[in-house]
């Protein structure tokens, strides 16, 4: 499943209620869909009008042998189809541009939906299975309201008024097809819901697809690293048969309904002409009333089959339209309260954790934070070490409001950010993670994600401040050039200076900073560094340290242990008076005292080329 098992379920539905969901998506378009029915109305007639027309020139022209009343009925008739041409243009075009539109605001109201859910949702979903659902379910919706629905429409006018058609023309005959109509409809029925059920399971296995193609796909690098080609091609390959023979059912019993109702309908016309038939030799019919009846009956017989083939198509919509719906009625854990308090202007960048407890919702045996209490102040350099599952990137989570704690409180400028907009208290943070995020575009639109508003002059300002500046300039095409996905046509110093830079121009009182020297060569780290001095000026930072060499001088040094804060103080004094901090020292130094207020050149050659972060 794609939502998680506590997440809100639609109760089940009908098919046409469940469509009737998009009505909303249709209401600004209101005049839109009028005159799409006013054309659809006039087409339907004009198609119900041919009929009294072909009884006209059966009976007042050719059984009459009156040439002018002839050519008088086919004018009419050529008149009346023009009319029902140019109405079924309008309605064509109407209901097709409905279906784009509809389509499109569908696509950005689930797109904004998403971007509201807290990374505590995608725990537990696929983001292929996501992407499946905002493109391949979008799509099937756009088919059906700019075209099956419209059909539908089209041939349930044509089923209501060819059968009052037969009636008027012969009662015995209409009762005969009345007669008929259970056993046609419950083959629809019957078939329908397999149809549903088959057609929500298709786009289900659909989704398995597309999120293993993402997967393998983004981490392409270490599929081939490992030669792990056959076996992702074996994978892929059983997920692809799976969606197959789910979509071979479904289009069995779609093709199984159409066979029946193709059987039924056709073979009581046949019943229908028989015993019309006589009833022209007997003279109790005209041959242009029966021409009528049967012009009707085909008509009446080609909606009912156009009918249970859309019905299949409003099947599977239906089942689309649940699980987009689906994505639209999961609430975010994380919202702004119905009134916020404003944080205080000019921002502080204070930061207080108050014996906070959290437990992931995917892990909730387990206490990532457990009772933590620490105080940063204003523009002081914090670095949080610890083993790894200390809960040091749950520092970071809960302080950007990515989830809330079980206990205690979460404080920037003095207000606890549950009480305030999330956005409001992101905007008072950068970040600069250890692997950067790069996004498939240009330089400029990936330094200005930090601020969407800044000018040319700005984002190059902040490149240059960066050091991103003389790497930027050799580039093909400069401060416009493509980065490729993820920013592979870039190295992994020049990413974080990108990163850096992308912060720098945010120009926000809070940073944290996951260190971002740990995998770089020396010339990209000494760069970096350089760097990471211009941007940590001034702001209250918090850094997680992964090693020790670079925070030994910042104001203070946090070490963490379960969740817990075991510590805080200076490297010399923790690694006196700390065993789990002078231990960790001992691990990365030739040993404990080399860290201590001993020189630089007691430590290994590769950590003398290390530039230690400076406020």
């Amino acid at each position: 499943m794609l939502i998680a098992d506590d997440a809100p379920k639609l109760a089940p539905a009908t098919a046409l209620r469940t469509l009737a969901r998009i009505g909303l998506f249709l209401r600004p378009y209101r005049g839109r869909v009028a005159l799409a029915l006013i054309a659809l109305f006039i087409a339907a007639g004009a198609t119900l009008a041919i009929g009294q027309g072909l009884k006209g020139v059966i009976d007042r022209g050719f059984a009459a042998g009156d040439a002018a009343e002839l050519d008088r009925t086919l004018v009419l008739m050529l008149g009346i189809v023009a009319l029902m041409a140019a109405a079924t243009y309008l309605r064509f075009y109407t209901v097709s541009w409905l279906g784009e539109r509809v389509t499109a605001d569908l696509r950005r109201a689930v797109f904004a939906h998403l971007l509201t859910l807290p990374p505590g949702f995608y725990e537990t979903t696929r983001t292929g299975e996501v992407i499946t659902r905002l493109t391949n379910d979008t799509t099937m919706l756009e088919t059906v309201i700019g075209s099956s629905v419209s059909m539908a429409a089209r041939n349930l006018l044509l089923l209501c008024g060819g059968l009052v058609m037969l009636a008027l023309t012969s009662a015995k005959l209409t009762f005969l097809v009345l007669a008929g109509v259970p056993v046609v409809v419950l083959p629809i029925v019957l078939f329908g819901r397999r149809v549903r059920r088959l057609a929500r399971a298709t786009q289900e296995r659909v989704g398995d697809v597309g999120a293993y193609l993402d997967e393998a796909l983004h981490e392409i690098r270490t599929v081939q690293a490992y030669g792990h080609e056959p076996v992702d091609r074996a994978r892929f390959g059983e997920r692809v048969e799976a969606a197959f023979a789910t979509a071979r059912q479904r289009v069995q019993q779609r093709a199984l309904l159409v066979a029946a109702v193709i059987l039924l309908v056709f073979g009581a016309i046949g019943i229908i002409l028989w015993i019309g038939g006589h009833d022209v030799v007997a003279g109790r019919l005209s041959p242009g009333e029966l021409s009528a009846f049967v012009f009707y009956a085909v008509l009446v017989a080609s909606a009912v089959g156009t009918l249970s083939e859309v019905f299949g198509d409003l099947q599977r919509a239906a089942g689309a339209t649940e699980r987009l719906f689906e994505l639209l009625h999961t609430e975010p854990q994380i919202r702004a309260p119905a009134v916020p308090i404003a944080l205080p202007s000019p921002p502080r960048g204070t930061v207080r954790f108050d014996a906070v407890t959290f437990r992931y919702p995917s892990r909730p045996d387990a206490a990532a934070l457990d009772g933590l209490s620490l105080d940063v102040a204003v523009g002081e350099s914090l670095a949080l070490v610890g083993p790894s599952g200390a809960g040091k990137t749950t520092v970071f989570q809960l302080l950007l409001r990515f989830y809330d704690p079980q206990a205690g409180a979460v404080l920037v400028d003095g207000v606890d950010v549950r009480d305030a907009d999330p956005a409001a208290v992101r905007r008072r943070i950068a970040v600069v993670p250890q692997d950067p995020v790069i996004f498939a575009a240009s330089v400029l639109d990936n330094v200005r994600y930090g601020r969407p508003e800044a000018s040319d002059a700005e984002v190059r300002a902040a490149c240059a401040a960066a050091y991103a500046e003389e790497f930027v300039e050799r580039l093909p095409e400069r401060y416009d050039s493509f980065l490729g996905e993820r920013g592979v046509r870039l190295s992994g110093g020049q990413r974080q200076r990108l990163a850096i830079a992308r912060a720098i121009l945010a120009d926000r009182p809070i940073l944290l900073l996951d260190e971002a020297t740990s995998a770089l060569d020396a010339e990209s780290e000494r760069m970096v560094q350089l760097a990471l001095e211009r941007l940590l000026a001034g702001r209250t930072t918090i850094i997680i340290a992964h090693r020790l060499a670079t925070v030994r001088h910042v104001d203070r040094i946090a070490v963490m242990a379960d969740g817990r804060l075991v510590a805080v103080g200076s490297h010399e004094a923790l690694v006196r008076d700390n065993p789990l901090y002078a231990r960790l020292a001992a691990l990365q130094f030739d040993d404990a005292t080399a860290v201590g207020a001993g020189p630089e050149t007691r430590l290994p050659a590769q950590d003398v080329l290390r530039t230690t972060v400076r406020r």
